[in-house]
C-alpha cells in the first residue's frame, strides 16, 4: 500500500487541486452551476477508482452523489458521507492567494475547500482506489457526498428518509473534522448542535438624515447593538429565559477527563493574535468550546457601509446570529427561545422580524463501539500513538439525524488542525494530512472488517 500511496501521491494531489479550482459555494447562487461541475468532477473520480452505480441524485436543490461497491453481503457495510460545497471565499482581498486557484506553499494545500472538506472527502476517493490496487476491498462500501452541507443540508434528510434501503449500511464514516496536532492525533466523540437565524430591525420608513432627524428617532443600528449587547451578562452568561434549561451538566471527574486533553491557553492565543482568552465564566477553554452553548452574531450591517461618509439613520438593520448547543439542547426549542426573547426586548418605535434559517442537533458518539476501536488502532498504526477521543465545538447536524433515521452511529475520523482556517481567508490543508488520511482510511476498513466477523 505504502509504495503505491508513494509512486501516485503527486497524481493524487494534482487531481484535487483541479477540483479545488472549481468554486462549488453553495450558499451564493451565482455559482450553482460551479457547484454541479463539482458534483460532476466527483462522480467521474469514483467512477475511475471502480466504484460502481455511481449516480447524481436530484434533489430540490444540488444533487448528491451516490455509489457503491458491494463485493459480498454477508461482508459488513460502511456508508461514507462528505459535502463537495463550500463556504464564500469573501472576504477576497484578505487571501494571500486566490481563494480558487490552489497553490502549495510550506506543505499546505491553500484554497477554499482545501480542509472542509473536500480535501477530506478526497482522501476517502484515494483511499479506496489503493485498497482496489491492492486487490482487496474488506468492507462493503457506500458513498454519499451531498452540496448543500454549508447552508443547512435541507434536501439531505428528505433523501435519507426516501432511500433508507439504499443506504442501509452498519456504520458511518465521516471526514468533515481535526484533531489536535500532528503528532497528537485524536477523534471527535462529540459536537454541538445549531440554531443559526437573520434577524431585521426596521425603525423609519425611509434613510433619514442624521442632523435632521438625529436624537428624536429610533436608530435601528443602535437598538438592534443594545438589544445584542443584552443576549450576555457580565459573566458572559446568555441571558435568553430557560436558554441553560436541559444543558447536560458533566460531573467533576467528566470535566477532568476533558481537561486532559492537551492544551496550552497562551498557545491558543498566540495562534489567533489574541492577548487573552474569553468567555463564559468558570469554564476553562477546552470547555467552552466543548460542553458549553455559545451565541455569537455572525454578521452585522445596516445603512452606509461604502467609501467616505454620508450621515444617514438607517431604515433597517440586520444581523445573523447562531447558538451552538450541547446534550440536551434541542435546535427547535432554542430557536423558539430566541425568537420570543429576542422579540420581547425590543424598544418601542422599531419593529422586530426573527427568521430561523436551518438548525441541527448536538451529538456525542460512542468509544466502546467497535468502529470507534478499528479508527482508533487505524490511527495508532499510521501514526504511532494512540489517538485521544475529544470533544468538537462544530456542528455536523446530519450525524444526529442519521442516528434517528438510519439507527446509526458515526466515526468521525477527520484529518484537519484548528489551524488550516475553514471558513475563514487561506484556508488550507497540511500534505501531510492529506497523505496521512489516505494512508489511515484503508487501516479502519481492514479492522473494521476483522471485527465484524
Amino acid at each position: 500500500m505504502a509504495s503505491f500511496l508513494e509512486q501516485n501521491q503527486d497524481r493524487f494531489l494534482s487531481e484535487l487541486l483541479d477540483w479545488l479550482r472549481i468554486p462549488s459555494v453553495s450558499a451564493d447562487p451565482k455559482f450553482h452551476a460551479d457547484v454541479l461541475k463539482a458534483a460532476d468532477y466527483l462522480k467521474a473520480r469514483l467512477e475511475e477508482v471502480g466504484v460502481q452505480n455511481v449516480e447524481l441524485c436530484q434533489t430540490a436543490g444540488n444533487p448528491i452523489v451516490y455509489g457503491e461497491k458491494i463485493t459480498d453481503p454477508a461482508l459488513p457495510t460502511v456508508l461514507v458521507y462528505g459535502h463537495y460545497d463550500v463556504q464564500p471565499a469573501d472576504p477576497y482581498e484578505l487571501w494571500t492567494s486566490p481563494p480558487f486557484e490552489p497553490v502549495i506553499k510550506d506543505g499546505k494545500i491553500y484554497a477554499r475547500g482545501a480542509c472542509d472538506d473536500k480535501g477530506q472527502v478526497y482522501m476517502h476517493v484515494k483511499a479506496f482506489e489503493v485498497l482496489m490496487q491492492d486487490g482487496e476491498l474488506p468492507c462493503n462500501v457506500k458513498f454519499m457526498f451531498e452540496g448543500e452541507e454549508e447552508v443547512g443540508s435541507s434536501n439531505l434528510g428528505i433523501f435519507v428518509k426516501a432511500n433508507k434501503e439504499k443506504l442501509k449500511a452498519d456504520v458511518i464514516l465521516i471526514s468533515d473534522t481535526g484533531m489536535i496536532a500532528n503528532d497528537v492525533p485524536s477523534i471527535e466523540v462529540g459536537l454541538r448542535g445549531l440554531s443559526y437565524h437573520e434577524v431585521e430591525v426596521t425603525g423609519p420608513n425611509r434613510d433619514l438624515h442624521s442632523g435632521i432627524y438625529g436624537g428624536a428617532v429610533p436608530n435601528p443600528i443602535n437598538v438592534l447593538c443594545k438589544m445584542i449587547a443584552s443576549l450576555h451578562d457580565e459573566n458572559n452568561h446568555i441571558t435568553i429565559p430557560e436558554f441553560y434549561n436541559n444543558v447536560a451538566v458533566l460531573t467533576d471527574e467528566q470535566r477532568a477527563e476533558l481537561n486532559r486533553v492537551p492544551h496550552s491557553d497562551d498557545e491558543f492565543k498566540q495562534s489567533i493574535g489574541l492577548p487573552d482568552t474569553y468567555g463564559e465564566k468558570g469554564y476553562t477553554t477546552v470547555e467552552r468550546i466543548g460542553i458549553r452553548p455559545t451565541l455569537d452574531v455572525n454578521g452585522i450591517w445596516g445603512g452606509y457601509t461604502g467609501e467616505g461618509a454620508k450621515t444617514v439613520i438607517a431604515s433597517k438593520a440586520y444581523a445573523k446570529i447562531s447558538m451552538r448547543l450541547v446534550p440536551h439542547q434541542t435546535s427547535d426549542e432554542i430557536t423558539a427561545l430566541f425568537q420570543r426573547h429576542f422579540e420581547s426586548i425590543a424598544p418601542s418605535g422599531v419593529t422586530v422580524k426573527v427568521m430561523p434559517h436551518h438548525g441541527g442537533e448536538p451529538v456525542v458518539t460512542p468509544t466502546d463501539s467497535v468502529a470507534y476501536k478499528a479508527a482508533a488502532d487505524a490511527m495508532e498504526a499510521t501514526f504511532g500513538t494512540r489517538p485521544i477521543p475529544t470533544r468538537g465545538g462544530g456542528s455536523i447536524p446530519i450525524v444526529a439525524m442519521f442516528k434517528s433515521e438510519l439507527g446509526l452511529d458515526t466515526v468521525l475520523l477527520g484529518f484537519g488542525l484548528d489551524s488550516d482556517a475553514i471558513h475563514s481567508p487561506n484556508e488550507h490543508f497540511g500534505v501531510f494530512n492529506f497523505l496521512k488520511g489516505i494512508e489511515t482510511i484503508p487501516h479502519f476498513f481492514r479492522n473494521y472488517a476483522a471485527a465484524m466477523k
